[in-house]
């Protein structure tokens, strides 16, 4: 771990990542691709030291409220005490100024924040979204090592729902001949079916792989998966898009179970709901009880 102190903090569309960097170990990460050009080692994060500084620089400063958004390259809840501590701030200050949230992590250490999370959402309005990759938790632990598990995010996503905050889950990846199976996706569709999820974000079944991240991902199938490197090389190359053979019926179970339990999953109004500072959903997630 170490700090850098930066220029900036908000981009052109409100968004910010407080680290760069993580020491979750997903062997998937698109965050490793050389394309985002980290000048330092991946697990060596560093901490914009000046991030909550900047943030009440620009929110105080801002004439119309907006969304916040965080955790889209880095995820907010790396454990390490100085990037926990970074967060809390950040999110203290978007309370203060009453900006809304957007929320993206991996971790159930988001519930220690779930006070301020709670206040943001009656000033403003607050979406906590979370990544749900495998319905195996043994393999949940080889591809995704430092995490929480699955089943401790599910009950992440249920005691934030209990407060009135609206949920959306992140599906995927589907690692090709891993976990893109109708079993592993209909698990994960009935655990957001039971934690009352708003909405679920998928880009198709499948992962991508670009230069930096292959390399690392391969390095790992290698360790982890003897022999499976040699299929992907084979059936994808050099391929951005790997799609998962089993992506016609794995999207078929998708929409099909969304559409019937009224769960948003079109990307163009779900991000625009998310985006979105004014409007908030009816009380769906409380028609569970």
């Amino acid at each position: 771990m170490h700090y850098k102190e930066v220029k900036g903090i908000l981009s052109a569309r409100n968004g910010m990542n407080l680290c760069r960097g993580c020491t979750h170990g997903c062997i998937y990460c698109d965050s490793r691709s050389q394309c985002y050009n980290m000048e330092h080692d991946f697990e060596d994060v560093q901490i914009k030291i000046n991030a909550a500084e900047l943030l009440e620089e620009k929110l105080r400063s801002k004439r119309r409220p907006c969304i916040i958004g965080t955790g889209a390259m880095s995820d907010p809840y790396i454990p390490i005490k100085e990037s926990l501590a970074l967060t809390r701030s950040c999110l203290q200050i978007i309370e203060k100024y009453g900006f809304g949230l957007a929320i993206q992590t991996k971790s159930d250490l988001i519930l220690d924040d779930l006070d301020l999370l709670e206040s943001i959402n009656k000033r403003a309005k607050c979406v906590v979204q979370i990544t749900l990759t495998t319905l195996d938790e043994d393999l949940c632990r080889i591809v995704e090592p430092n995490v929480s598990s699955t089943i401790e995010r599910v009950e992440a996503l249920k005691k934030i729902r209990d407060r009135g905050i609206t949920t959306v889950v992140w599906l995927g990846p589907l690692l090709p001949f891993l976990n893109d199976t109708p079993e592993n996706l209909k698990g994960i569709l009935d655990y957001c079916i039971e934690a009352g999820v708003y909405g679920i974000v998928c880009f198709g079944m499948g992962m991508t792989l670009r230069h930096g991240s292959r390399e690392y991902y391969y390095k790992n199938l290698d360790k982890l998966f003897p022999g499976l490197k040699y299929r992907y090389m084979k059936k994808y190359g050099n391929n951005y898009i790997i799609t998962s053979e089993n992506n016609s019926e794995l999207l078929s179970i998708f929409q099909k179970t969304c559409s019937d339990h009224n769960i948003v999953h079109n990307m163009k109004d779900l991000f625009s709901f998310i985006g979105s500072y004014e409007e908030k959903p009816a009380s769906k997630q409380l028609e569970l009880f």
